[in-house]
């Protein structure tokens, strides 16, 4: 197993097919000027000339200098439905037999599971396409709700800006949290999501406008500030609970009161950013009765209190 030496190198794997974006953070991260030095000794590693959307690459060094570096990011890959190149699988594997951390960012967790480096471990990736992680490589313990994932020589994040996150981590892991930080203050983004933090993902609605919970939805959004029970529910949707809880899951994924309550804390979250209201009030406003029980909903369900989340998303007063 390696270890970091004054300068450790970071290998960036770029091919065509690529997401530009997170590309392009893990180079602001680690191939820019670094905060300390020594920072990182950093390469653009690929085939050849790549090409990623509209903007040409031509990498520093072929994929075969993947297996020299101490760390291999792997960014996103556009397309989850085509198998990434053999190529590419090969010398991220090779790298990581050779003692290398291997970080993937947003759906770059593919190349990670094609190589064979996820089996039996967890692992996330981009919302949308946790679903399919799990059904394609069934030996990945996929993580929807999560920023990151570190498993100590393999890493996953979630879809753009939580790759930021992972980058900040790893930072953070070489270099300490002061330097992380200083770094993430001249990138004006957030100095520490924790990576057990949630995708802040809206709870899906049906769509179908015929739907039996098509009225009763948003009937339920607008009394928030109310207890509401599965029989109240049922009652104005005009069904059994039993018809009702299965209509919620085909709808939702989720049961009735689950669905409730994920509405109430993302209503408490929308209170969080826009108002000055005090954890009291948006415990009233949300019927979840005490301070207290708002703190351990919110936190369960992203994985931070909601003293840490209005100091992370609420715009600053321009005042």
């Amino acid at each position: 197993m390696r270890t970091l030496s004054d300068m450790p190198t970071v290998a960036l794997a770029a091919t065509d097919g690529m997401l530009h974006f997170e590309l392009a953070l893990a180079h602001e991260v680690f191939g820019a000027a670094g905060v300390v030095d020594p920072w990182y000794d950093f390469a653009v590693c690929g085939p050849g000339p790549v090409r990623l959307g509209r903007f040409h690459l031509v990498p520093d060094h072929g994929l075969d200098q993947l297996i020299h570096a101490d760390l291999v990011i792997v960014p996103g890959w556009t397309d989850v439905d085509v198998d990434p190149p053999l190529d590419l699988v090969e010398a991220v594997r090779a790298a990581h037999d050779a003692g290398a951390r291997v970080a993937s960012l947003c759906t770059g967790a593919f190349v990670l599971a094609a190589a064979g480096l996820l089996d039996g471990r967890r692992a996330t990736t981009h919302w949308a396409h946790t679903a399919e992680l799990a059904a394609r490589y069934p030996l990945v313990a996929v993580d929807p709700d999560v920023l990151y994932v570190d498993n100590g020589t393999v890493l996953t994040s979630a879809g753009k800006a939580a790759a930021m996150d992972l980058c900040l981590h790893l930072v953070r892991s070489d270099h300490g949290a002061a330097v992380a930080n200083t770094l993430a203050r001249r990138l004006v983004v957030p100095p520490h999501r924790a990576g057990g933090q949630a995708q802040f993902v809206t709870t899906p609605v049906p769509a179908d406008d015929t739907h039996p919970l098509i009225a009763l939805l948003p009937w339920i959004s607008e009394r928030l500030d109310q207890p509401l029970t599965v029989e109240d529910l049922a009652r104005r949707a005009n069904l059994s609970t039993r018809t009702l809880t299965r209509h919620f899951h085909a709808a939702t994924g989720t049961t009735p009161l689950q669905w409730l309550l994920a509405q109430r804390v993302r209503l408490a979250q929308h209170l969080l950013e826009t108002t000055d209201k005090t954890i009291e009030s948006i415990a009233t406003a949300t019927a979840l009765g005490t301070p207290t029980t708002l703190r351990r909903h919110f936190t369960r369900t992203l994985g931070v209190p909601p003293d840490t989340y209005r100091r992370t998303f609420r715009p600053r007063s321009t005042a």
